[in-house]
């Protein structure tokens, strides 16, 4: 794991504290001796462990973990004015500094909108701001401590530095309205440790703290203006190529240097084995459309992107692709096929790894401590396979089709611009899935409800269907789907298995919420959703990297890079929610930058495989789940009955039609508190052994209204 954490006091100078700044006037962080710090319990000098200072008092900011030389700049135009970017940026030194100086006025969007996946910190004096991102997948978490704020990353640092014990209201949260952000609010599993929104910054002076939007909302009262379908998707094309492009630019690294040969093992195989990514960038390649592109433009951009500096022909070694082929089920033949087709570019050099029964879902129930729980825990060991086979710089699809796809809830956005011929399409394609001519009318009928049903209603819906436990069956096929997820805010597929006096607490969560002043997202009910859909698919992803984490590998994800996201969002809604949209928009990505060649059927819909594997991983793993579940500290805090969820785990296992996803929640939350439990140490140094989070273990309050609300 990596992350940056500082803190903003009240005092002009911190007590205790050396003042002294580690890095250069400007470029890269030189690794100076001297440390910022607070004074901790018994008159100790606080700092993080595994730490390089990049600035000191009064307002200290470390640096913590593996990072990279390149992946940590600060920027200095005077004593205290100054930038710290931290991940991959494709701002030249000179760029950073024209942003420093507009966010010196106030201007933060300037901080935002260079290409890539980095987090901005920029101090003015005693003023500090800190740039969340737009997707989420780079949050910012505030904590107050010491009479001003501190500030990370990663919410586990600040939970260690205020000794926080677990938020029972936001577990349950989780479980019962993932997907609804005024369930969640603000709040983490750690009390007292607070989020940052998506698209918000951090703004702290002399340890008084600010929340401030910086990027513009979709208004509800007055409609977008038109868009050009063929401009908007020419942003897309430029966004892609420019972050893949900042990628492509930044130095190559090669992992830790390969201890000698293993009878019977090539180098690719001693490599996998050991835990070693291979030099230089790679790329998934599924056979979907989203890794595709990503795959197609990283080896066709000039810039040599499989040579490592000082290593290779010099000439431009290939771009590694990898193929994960799941032996388990043959419902992905087709794609793998498309998979085999594209790799025959020349540019390209094919490595497909092969997964069986101990590659799927709850396989391997161990594994490292994440900062957050998420649904990925249980997948992680799947993952940790095929990007064990990957490269120093591996390029994935995730986020695709959050960014580009239509949530079904845009079909109220539609007719709340009377936009209603745009709806015939995307309606006569669910028709044709579900068979039944009944489809188009229940459509729009519950298009229309949305359309006319205001937020406040929608959310107070919810808290009345949580309280009173009306929960419907898994809505099967796409049509079902489509018509669950026309409202505002909808329960969990966990919710059906929480304790009652559980989702009474999130009712009244949602309830306090929606009585509000001035409640509202000021959105459309389709914008609201798909931005709360990526939300939570990008915390996901944060989770999935943690868990599945290979020394020295990184993870790219452009299609959550900041600009990528403005550009997604621009797209026309008219053009966003017509069948088959996403694999046109990329393929006109690739066209723009000169790929035509595409193997017939690209971009044709996948067959669902997921449920099948989880249900296959569910029948495997059926003793060893129940076993986790005899004592669960899920139920121990209140959360669960311990024989609803076993009855559950085996009547999934048998087949029966249970949502799998609430169960993957369930169970990947049972497994993170388990491992932060028995976790050990802090990741501070100069405290007591006991400032770490979750001291006294689970000591639920029993309460109405959890300290998240």
């Amino acid at each position: 794991m990596r992350w940056l954490v500082g803190w903003s006091s009240t005092a002009a100078g911190a007590p205790g504290g050396a003042v002294g700044y580690g890095g250069r006037d400007e470029g890269r962080y030189d690794g100076g001796d001297t440390y910022g710090g607070q004074v901790g319990y018994d008159g100790e000098t606080l700092h993080p462990v595994g730490s390089q200072l990049l600035w000191g008092d009064p307002d200290p900011l470390w640096a913590v973990g593996d990072w990279r030389p390149d992946e940590v700049r600060v920027v200095k135009a005077d004593a205290q004015t100054r930038i710290a970017v931290l991940g991959t940026c494709g701002a030249s030194d000179e760029q950073l500094r024209v942003g420093l100086f507009a966010a010196r006025g106030g201007a933060l969007r300037h901080l935002t909108a260079w290409p890539g996946s980095y987090t901005a910190v920029v101090q003015v004096g005693r003023r500090v701001t800190v740039c969340g991102d737009l997707a989420g997948a780079r949050p910012v978490f505030h904590t107050p401590w010491a009479g001003g704020t501190a500030y990370a990353t990663a919410a586990l640092p600040l939970a260690d530095l205020i000794e926080a014990n677990l938020d029972f209201g936001h577990l349950a949260a989780l479980l019962a309205a993932p997907d609804v952000p005024a369930a969640l609010h603000d709040s983490t599993p750690y009390d007292g440790v607070r989020r940052v929104p998506p698209g918000h910054a951090l703004i702290l002076r002399a340890g008084a703290r600010e929340i401030a939007g910086y990027d513009p909302v979709a208004s509800l009262a007055v409609a977008a203006p038109p868009a050009d379908p063929d401009s908007a998707v020419d942003g897309v094309r430029d966004a892609l190529v420019d972050a893949v492009r900042a990628r492509l630019s930044a130095p190559r690294h090669v992992p830790d240097i390969d201890p000698g040969p293993v009878p019977g093992m090539g180098p690719a195989e001693r490599r996998a084995a050991r835990g070693m990514p291979v030099p230089g960038i790679g790329a998934d390649l599924s056979g979907g459309p989203a890794s595709g592109t990503l795959a197609l433009l990283a080896a066709g951009l000039p810039g040599m992107p499989g040579t490592v500096l000082g290593h290779g022909t010099g000439a431009g070694e290939r771009l590694l692709a990898v193929t994960f082929n799941d032996l388990t089920t043959r419902a992905r033949e087709e794609e793998l096929q498309r998979a085999g087709a594209l790799a025959a570019n020349p540019r390209l050099h094919h490595v497909v790894v092969t997964g069986a029964e101990e590659a799927l879902p709850y396989a391997d129930l161990d594994g490292p401590l994440t900062d957050e729980p998420g649904p990925s825990l249980v997948t992680a060991a799947r993952h940790r396979a095929r990007l064990a086979a990957g490269s120093a710089d591996h390029f994935t699809g995730y986020g695709a089709r959050q960014v580009l796809d239509a949530h079904p809830a845009r079909l109220a956005d539609l007719l709340m611009d009377r936009k209603r011929r745009h709806l015939v399409r995307p309606v006569a394609a669910l028709t044709k899935a579900d068979g039944s001519v009944l489809v188009p009318a229940r459509v729009y009928g519950a298009a229309r409800r949305l359309a006319r049903t205001p937020y406040r209603a929608g959310v107070e819906n919810l808290a009345d269907r949580l309280l009173h436990r009306s929960f419907e069956d898994d809505p099967g096929g796409a049509v079902g789907a489509s018509l669950a997820a026309l409202t505002w805010a909808g329960p969990g597929p966990a919710a059906r298995w929480l304790t009652g006096e559980a989702l009474a607490e999130v009712s009244v969560l949602l309830q306090n919420s929606a009585h509000r002043a001035g409640v509202g997202p000021g959105q459309r009910p389709g914008d609201y959703r798909a931005r709360a859909a990526l939300t939570r698919h990008a915390a996901d992803l944060r989770i999935l990297e943690q868990a599945a984490e290979i020394r020295s590998q990184r993870l790219h994800a452009p299609f959550l890079d900041n600009q990528v996201v403005r550009a997604c969002r621009a797209l026309p809604e008219t053009l966003r929610v017509q069948p088959g949209a996403r694999a046109a928009i990329l393929r006109t990505v690739l066209k723009g930058a000169g790929i035509t060649d595409l193997p017939p059927g690209w971009g044709a819909p996948a067959h669902g495989t997921t449920a099948t594997t989880a249900r296959s991983g569910l029948r495997l793993a059926t003793d060893p789940l129940l076993t986790l579940f005899d004592a669960p500290l899920l139920a121990e805090a209140g959360l669960i009955e311990a024989r609803v969820v076993r009855k559950a785990v085996r009547a999934a296992a048998s087949g029966e039609p249970l949502p799998l996803d609430g169960l993957a929640d369930l169970i990947s939350l049972e497994l993170w508190l388990r491992r932060l439990l028995s976790r050990r140490g802090t990741c501070w140094t100069g405290t007591p052994a006991r400032a770490r989070a979750v001291p006294a273990g689970i000591a639920p309050q029993r309460r109405a209204v959890s300290s998240g609300g």
